[in-house]
């Protein structure tokens, strides 16, 4: 078979899209001001200042905290924040970057994680349990630095923003033409990019960055390779603690991560470590001892959680109520101060049907812990259970100040306002609600319910047609295919 013609169209349509898209890039870089990467000292895209960078990481912050990888929000221990703090305040003004204030915050999830955006930075419980000295702290909390000062959030997200507008100047110009299936491969490829936290590259360069910076502030740098070890020790043991093996381990698995192998960073970080000087110590070089001390109650309280608590929520997932209920009760047990335990219980007993009790055990954990973010979202779904729709407005409008993207506040916000036939203020909440949960069995129904009453029909129309896609056998589904039979006559008027 003869390719050559086939290659040639190819050819041909590659530089179409080329020529479409040129004139979409130009324009870009006209209004782009390119960046000296305070790391590399080399050029760079960048389409955020300072300024907007920053504001943009405490607009990302509470739902990282709430939300991402783990969530949980804040483990509460002032002494332990605070010693921990000084160690990353001292690698911030060594980094390239010094002159950004940094806040950290223990993130109160099992899940061994640690990451960084402008202005924050991050450990996980479960994490910082698996460490063993201020040193191995130290360069983990270096190398996320090192991507704050590196800005490699900034850069990932301006090459993502730049090559969705190449794409979106692209399709407008190629109209239905053939040339949008390429556009639309490389689309897939521009979403994989912004997917990725950091590419392997971004990465070493943070490894590399933690080495440095763990020196200058004293801390022998042989212990960054005790600090993967101990990653990758923690990462096996709680996947082996919540059923799962490393090839189902999400951001544990190594192919296609965010991370290169362990083996790989060790061997990069033993060259790194040969060419790296330290002038004075701090302390030993390692701390061991004083770590393990001011770590010891965290440690205790990460083992709870493990054995109880966290399988706990995994059985509530399950809608194993029983097996669930028994064991936060004996995690209540071992540690009465923890808020996430008072009040998974009583997210159990909302469950259950049990709401007067369900309160008593939400108010319990914002005792402890006034900010608890799920504890509001609880007390919003207990009273608008018992259909007190002002008053689980007020605790679900807190949720959602505290954790912006909660899409289960969203929802029970929504059918608030749904109840209580203010559709508009419904629909402000029930749309991203089902952007987020497009498969949920009655969501699209509602809107449409919402839309009709506001006369918007053409909005109605679509979202029944996505109720019957979703869930035609339902009574919302029934409900949707009755209301399309009357809609179409209106569009045929």
């Amino acid at each position: 078979m003869d390719t050559r013609p086939f290659l040639k169209n190819r050819f041909i349509t590659f530089i179409k899209i080329l020529f479409l898209c040129l004139p979409v890039v130009v324009l870009i870089l006209s209004f782009t001001n390119c960046a000296t990467n305070p790391v590399t000292g080399q050029t760079q895209l960048m389409l955020f200042s300072e300024e907007e960078e920053l504001k943009m990481g405490k607009e990302w912050y509470p739902n990282i905290m709430w939300g991402g990888e783990g969530g949980g929000g804040e483990y509460k221990d002032e002494r332990l924040r605070s010693y921990l703090n000084d160690i990353v305040q001292a690698l911030q003004r060594a980094s390239h970057r010094p002159h950004i204030k940094v806040e950290f915050a223990i993130q109160n999830s099992s899940t061994p994680n640690a990451w960084a955006i402008p202005g924050y930075v991050a450990m996980t419980r479960g994490l910082l349990a698996g460490l063993e000295s201020e040193a191995e702290f130290a360069y983990v909390m270096g190398h996320e630095i090192g991507h704050v000062s590196a800005r490699h959030s900034a850069s990932q997200l301006s090459k993502g923003i730049f090559m969705s507008f190449v794409l979106q100047g692209a399709s407008l110009a190629m109209g239905t033409s053939p040339y949008s299936e390429a556009a639309l491969a490389l689309g897939s490829i521009g979403g994989n990019l912004l997917m990725l936290k950091y590419s392997r590259d971004d990465e070493l360069m943070a490894d590399r960055l933690g080495v440095s910076y763990m020196a200058k502030i004293g801390y022998l740098p042989k212990n960054a390779i005790n600090a993967h070890k101990n990653l990758e020790k923690v990462s096996s043991e709680y996947l082996k603690a919540v059923g799962k093996n490393t090839e189902e381990g999400g951001f544990f698995t190594d192919l296609l991560s965010t991370h290169p192998r362990t083996s790989v960073r060790i061997d990069e970080l033993e060259k790194i470590i040969t060419d790296t000087s330290i002038n004075s110590l701090r302390g030993d070089g390692t701390n061991k001892v004083s770590f393990l001390n001011a770590t010891a109650d965290l440690r205790r309280t990460n083992k709870i959680y493990i054995n109880y608590y966290d399988k706990a929520v995994k059985y509530l997932k399950e809608n194993k109520i029983a097996e669930a209920q028994s064991l936060v009760l004996n995690a209540i047990k071992e540690k009465r101060d923890e808020a996430p335990f008072h009040a998974l219980y009583g997210f159990i007993l909302a469950k259950k049907g049990n709401l007067n009790e369900a309160e008593i055990y939400f108010n319990n954990a914002l005792n402890l812990y006034r900010e608890y973010q799920p504890a509001y979202r609880g007390l919003g779904i207990v009273y608008y259970k018992k259909n007190d729709n002002q008053k689980s407005i007020t605790y679900l409008k807190k949720a959602i100040q505290l954790f912006p993207n909660d899409m289960p506040s969203f929802y029970f916000m929504g059918m608030n306002y749904h109840k209580m036939n203010m559709s508009l203020e419904a629909i402000k909440y029930l749309k991203p609600f089902s952007e987020a949960y497009p498969k949920h069995p009655e969501i699209h129904g509602i809107l449409g319910i919402c839309y009709e009453r506001i006369k918007n029909i053409r909005a109605a129309y679509e979202e029944y047609t996505m109720q019957i896609k979703v869930a035609p056998d339902n009574e919302m589904g029934r409900h949707a295919k009755s209301r399309l039979n009357i809609l179409r006559n209106y569009f045929i008027k």
